[in-house]
């Protein structure tokens, strides 16, 4: 017994010195499994992968009808909930993260620092177009999350680069700068981006393009010069004296007049870009009944996006990659928790350009829903479901007649309620499939062009005072394809503010109401072509339009 021990033994200290001397083999190879950092970012795809896992964009996600119920808690859109931004003490500083979290900021300034060197001296291996692109992306996605930073906070450090864990260091390096300067830093970066990137990315319009980061400058632009604007001898303006960083912060000096009109100059450059290079896609004006076909109305739902120009940059989903969302499955099959206001619905034109309340608009009333659409602006009709229109185009009821969308429903449960009656329809995917659970697949927008479109109208007004020949050109084209009566001015001439103050927070500025009828009607159009898309806290906050609250 003691001898079969024994050489059992020696039969495993044999092996594991077969083992051991393996083992040392394989310790002195590279991990197979981990990139280590002084051998990553060589190369195109190292770039590429590397930016495209820093997109921090606003997508369908979770549970609920994505995107189309970001503007809940605004004059637009109302849900069952409540908000604690209109709660008294309720709107708290949360206790870890937060707005002043620097990961965003750090991850693209690793990119930035490690691969810019490296490209400058050649050593990324790859097509030099695409190389260029992926560094053009670096620094969009440090510009995108800096406007973050500025929305949240205003004044920020300004950095460059990622830094040790020393406090000496972090201290000295925390100390916030002008949000304006903190806004210039931003243009600073999408510039070097705007010269990378390429007009088709390369991987079409699922990645970041030229235009794409045009766009966006002319929005941190326009925001800034807006910001400016109105909330000028506030403590959140830089410079006056009861701001915080009065006295602490060195070398700075600020010409307000100056620094507006940079912005706005830097908006209207940016926007006209776009603008002039993507047209806006063709809406067929029906009724809303069956949009299935219409491209505007697809645009918004169609499972590829890359066929829409207007559509600069767009999110992908592929269930059998476990990249899907239920958005239709509430779009569709009910209201999602959430709805328009009455408010908003009643701020939309007539066909005719008419403001509702104005004499000879030819206003239906609202006896029913059905009624409110007619002869109103088109996007109204496209994107506010009401009861008999069609569900999908690929699926009857058993007797073989279509199936229609039914009454809304108000009072049911909270996750499916039709919050307001009025319901949310842009993004309504007609094919039964994307209806149907979690298996959505329906492409979600980050930027299209349109906005190109509103942010030179508003800008050049702002810096102008009249509508000039490039905006009215812009601001026709939009009312057209919305069916509206293209001459602006019949509306401006029949708005009467004190109508308006009922339905909309952004007739007011820094808590007074407008008088000027041409800015305010500005504002209406960008409410109405940029409804369900999640911008319209964005732009309340940016016009001082929560004042008078």
């Amino acid at each position: 017994m003691k001898n079969i021990i024994n050489k059992a033994y020696l039969l495993l200290l044999l092996s594991g010195l077969s083992v051991t001397v393996g083992c040392n083999k394989q310790l002195d190879m590279e991990p197979l499994s981990a990139v280590t950092p002084d051998k990553f970012l060589f190369t195109e795809a190292d770039l590429a992968a590397y930016t495209i896992g820093q997109y921090r964009f606003p997508i369908h996600e979770g549970w609920g009808p994505g995107r189309f119920a970001a503007d809940n808690h605004t004059d637009n859109q109302a849900t069952s909930g409540f908000s604690t931004i209109w709660v008294p003490g309720e709107w708290r500083v949360p206790q870890t993260g937060g707005s002043w979290s620097f990961d965003q900021i750090r991850n693209t300034n690793y990119f930035i620092q490690t691969a810019v060197p490296r490209w400058k001296e050649k050593k990324i291996t790859g097509a030099a177009a695409n190389v260029d692109h992926y560094i053009g992306e670096g620094y969009f996605l440090r510009a995108y999350a800096y406007f973050d930073k500025v929305q949240a906070l205003g004044d920020f450090p300004i950095l460059k680069t990622t830094l040790p864990d020393k406090m000496d260091e972090l201290v000295q390096a925390s100390q916030r700068r002008p949000r304006n300067e903190v806004a210039k830093f931003i243009l600073s970066d999408l510039d070097s981006a705007i010269t990378l990137l390429k007009t088709v990315a390369p991987n079409g319009s699922n990645r970041l393009s030229k235009n794409a980061a045009l766009l966006f400058k002319s929005r941190v632009a326009l925001h800034e010069a807006s910001w400016l604007t109105y909330h000028k001898n506030t403590a959140l303006f830089p410079g006056v004296p009861n701001w915080p960083g009065a006295g602490k912060v060195s070398d700075f000096s600020i010409n307000i007049d100056a620094e507006i009109d940079f912005f706005l100059s830097e908006a209207m450059d940016a926007a006209a870009q776009v603008a002039d290079a993507v047209p806006l896609v063709t809406n067929t004006k029906d009724d809303g009944y069956n949009s299935s076909a219409n491209p505007y109305a697809a645009m918004f739902a169609d499972i590829d996006m890359s066929k829409y120009a207007e559509v600069l940059l767009w999110r992908r989903y592929d269930p059998t990659l476990g990249l899907n969302h239920n958005v239709n499955h509430y779009i569709n099959n009910n209201g999602g928790n959430t709805g328009y206001t009455r408010g908003f619905i009643d701020n939309i034109l007539m066909q005719n350009g008419l403001p509702i309340y104005a004499p000879g608009s030819g206003y239906a009333g609202d006896d029913s829903v059905q009624l409110v659409k007619v002869n109103r602006d088109n996007r109204l009709q496209l994107f506010m479901k009401t009861p008999g229109n069609l569900r999908f185009t690929d699926r009857t009821n058993p007797d073989g007649s279509p199936v229609l969308s039914g009454r809304p429903d108000i009072v049911g449960l909270a996750e499916t309620r039709d919050v307001t009656g009025y319901s949310v329809k842009k993004g309504f995917s007609y094919l039964a499939s994307n209806a149907e659970g979690s298996l959505g697949n329906t492409g979600s927008i980050v930027f299209r062009a349109a906005e190109a479109y509103l942010n030179y109208i508003e800008a050049s007004y702002m810096k102008e005072g009249l509508v000039n020949g490039k905006a009215a050109q812009y601001w026709q084209a939009l009312r057209t394809r919305a069916g509206l009566n293209p001459d602006f001015n019949v509306t401006i001439n029949a708005t009467i503010m004190a109508e308006e103050a009922k339905n909309d927070m952004a007739a007011y500025s820094a808590g007074a109401l407008l008088s000027d009828r041409t800015l305010y009607n500005i504002r209406r159009e960008r409410r109405t072509e940029l409804m369900a898309e999640g911008m319209r806290m964005y732009d309340l906050k940016r016009w001082r339009a929560l004042d008078q609250l």
